[in-house]
């Protein structure tokens, strides 16, 4: 029989799960076991294996059990699960984003509160200064952190404010001369300007996640509050950048305001509104600034609540007052030249949305095929833009545009005539006021007449307004309508004066 050799005590290798250690070492890994038993994270590595395992083990299973819950936080007993617990200590512990929204001046009862205990724990006579210092202190604190949440996530301290007054619908900066803006009253120069109106340019386009350097020297983009920024960089631009702001995501006017403010003679707002509800396709035209948008954004705000308005952008400018629009945007390519989607894709789409309007914010491209090809399949009650100096000019503007897609000329003008209803033109005068100036319509050969005008004397009806009267049913709006090329209130028409700005 071959006797084993026995080996030395320390070369024996111990038990699973056992140390070798000797008493003392074996105690204090003892010690570890049961801390580790307390708190995991104490276990020596030297420690025994078997509590690290089990605590894995339990860990593992209560994730287990956790994830069988019923998806909203809470474990298999109904208590609130580990993952939950540890999102909603991460949320406390997350600092709140310093927005423009969450920045306002101190006041309600918890600010005066403090103001109060201020006061008393100061002592003292209360003098009119004493008073007074809690409140400007708290005026200057608010005001630094308004101004600093300016500058991180808008437009900046002296752009801002700008931007926030509902009377400013353009906000212009010509490098680091001057800044200009329109409250519907024509340009106005402010007092203000831009220090580095280049870095402030740039923070813009950032901010609008678009690019602006030598290699891009344009940018045109959206900031995160709705506002179209627009930029050109030197050498292509003389004295400077030049940033063009417009303000968007404004709430729309009411129809009632627009007559109040003398944007629309009442009857031919009146005149607008039955085309509307008579679900006619309109094609609006005007100048850069004139309220396009304005007039389209009312419009679409008296649509039934019933009807699904879907709206084609290349920024989001149209906030019409209305519980079911849907807003589709067109992206521009990012760096490497990528990504684009073009709005007559937009359209595209839009037509498999089931809409009972579609509204194209600015017909301006190839997009006009895809536009007069919806408003000839049955899409009716259509609203779209053009920029145009006159109704008279849009049936050659809409020729330019068919071109750019590839259209022949017969083509457009047999689309056009077939499609658009009722051509409404908007103007601005000398003094800067905006307004709607007149309506017409297309002949046969895609001509545009013009069916009434807004004049001193109140409308005159021209040659197009029989063919619009049709479309209304044969009903007049109003009282006074001729038929005969006449002027409503009884004066000849050839003695009339234009208003002012009119033509």
């Amino acid at each position: 029989m071959v006797r084993r050799r026995a080996r030395p005590h320390h070369s024996r290798r111990p038990r699973r799960g056992r140390s070798s250690a000797p008493g003392r070492t074996r105690a204090r890994a003892g010690r570890a076991t049961r801390g580790a038993r307390a708190d995991p994270r104490r276990l020596h590595p030297r420690g025994d294996g078997r509590v690290l395992r089990a605590h894995a083990r339990r860990r593992h299973a209560h994730r287990t059990i956790a994830s069988r819950g019923d998806g909203a936080g809470t474990g298999a007993g109904g208590g609130e699960s580990w993952p939950a617990r540890a999102a909603r200590s991460r949320a406390r512990a997350r600092p709140a984003p310093l927005g423009l929204s969450a920045v306002s001046p101190p006041q309600g009862p918890r600010e005066l509160e403090g103001i109060r205990e201020r006061l008393v724990s100061a002592g003292g006579s209360l003098t009119g200064a004493v008073r007074a210092a809690p409140a400007r202190s708290d005026a200057a604190t608010w005001g630094l952190l308004r101004d600093a949440a300016a500058e991180i996530h808008g437009a900046g301290r002296i752009v801002q404010p700008l931007l926030d007054d509902p009377a400013v619908t353009d906000v212009l900066v010509n490098g680091e001369a001057a800044i200009w803006v329109d409250r519907g009253r024509g340009l106005e120069r402010t007092g203000t300007r831009i220090e580095d109106a280049r870095g402030f340019a740039v923070r813009l386009a950032t901010l609008a996640g678009q690019r602006l350097d030598e290699a891009a020297p344009i940018v045109d983009g959206r900031l995160p509050d709705g506002t179209r920024l627009h930029a050109v960089l030197p050498p292509l631009v003389d004295g400077g950048v030049h940033i063009s702001l417009r303000t968007g995501n404004r709430r729309a006017r009411r129809w009632q305001d627009l007559i109040a403010a003398g944007f629309l003679h009442p009857r031919l707002a009146e005149i607008v509104d039955r085309l509307r509800s008579r679900r006619a396709n309109m094609l609006v035209s005007g100048a850069a600034g004139v309220g396009k948008t304005t007039l389209v954004a009312a419009v679409l705000s008296r649509v039934p609540s019933s009807e699904r308005i879907v709206i084609i952008e290349e920024a989001a400018e149209l906030a019409p007052d209305h519980p079911h629009v849907v807003h589709l945007q067109g992206r521009p390519p990012n760096v490497q030249g990528a990504g684009a989607v073009a709005l007559a894709d937009l359209v595209r789409a839009a037509m498999r949305m089931r809409p009972d309007r579609l509204v194209l914010g600015e017909c301006r491209g190839a997009e006009v095929r895809e536009v007069l090809s919806a408003l000839n399949t049955g899409h009716d009650g259509g609203l779209a833009t053009v920029h145009a100096n006159a109704a008279t000019d849009v049936p050659a503007r809409l020729l330019a545009l068919g071109a750019l897609a590839g259209m022949e000329a017969a083509a457009v003008a047999a689309q056009a005539t077939a499609a658009i209803d009722a051509l409404v033109h908007l103007r601005r005068d000398s003094s800067g006021r905006r307004y709607l100036d007149h309506v017409a319509t297309f002949t046969a050969d895609f001509r545009a007449e013009r069916a009434v005008t807004v004049t001193a004397a109140g409308l005159r009806y021209g040659p197009g307004w029989q063919a619009l009267a049709a479309r209304l049913d044969g009903v007049d709006v109003g009282a006074g309508h001729r038929a005969d090329g006449g002027v409503d209130g009884g004066a000849d028409d050839a003695g009339v004066a234009p208003a002012p700005g009119g033509g």
